[in-house]
């Protein structure tokens, strides 16, 4: 997974931010968690110790994991990509062909996905299968259950 991950500006340092609040806030709490139950004893019967260190083996996972997407980012200026085909960082409005129904989407970098307003990753399934088309144009994406067919109505990007 050497791949590049590519995100605005914004969303390198609410990662940034995250990967200091999870190091600098939750890990010294769960040192301090260690160093309360082991000064209760026996550490092969005390629960409370093994949940911690598993609790710190997991934040440390995360930690590693961000700060690998953080090493492999590549900061896109939305301002030198094109403006009539589906990029990075537009939102884009499409008809679903099975249903009729329209959906908007704006294609976002890690960090900045959040599903329920409509920001998708640019590098998921859906993402990729939009990408490159203009106005007009049908995207087939393949999904589990088959192909969605979405028509591109509007191609925009805003701030």
């Amino acid at each position: 997974m050497h791949d590049s991950v590519p995100m605005t500006r914004t969303g390198y340092n609410k990662l940034k931010a995250e990967v200091d609040r999870l190091e600098n806030v939750e890990m010294p709490l769960i040192t301090e968690k260690i160093a309360e139950a082991r000064a209760e004893g026996d550490l092969k019967e005390n629960a409370e110790y093994h949940a911690q260190r598993d609790n710190q083996g997991m934040l440390m996972a995360k930690i590693n994991e961000l700060k690998d997407k953080i090493a492999r980012a590549s900061i896109i200026d939305t301002s030198q990509l094109p403006k009539d085909e589906v990029v990075f960082g537009c939102t884009v409005t499409v008809e679903d062909l099975a249903y009729g129904d329209e959906e908007e989407f704006t294609l976002v970098g890690e960090g900045e996905a959040d599903i329920d307003a409509g920001k998708i990753l640019v590098t998921s399934p859906f993402g990729q299968g939009l990408i490159g088309k203009k106005v007009g144009e049908t995207a087939e994406i393949t999904v589990p259950a088959g192909k969605l067919k979405f028509k591109i109505l509007k191609i925009e990007f805003r701030d």
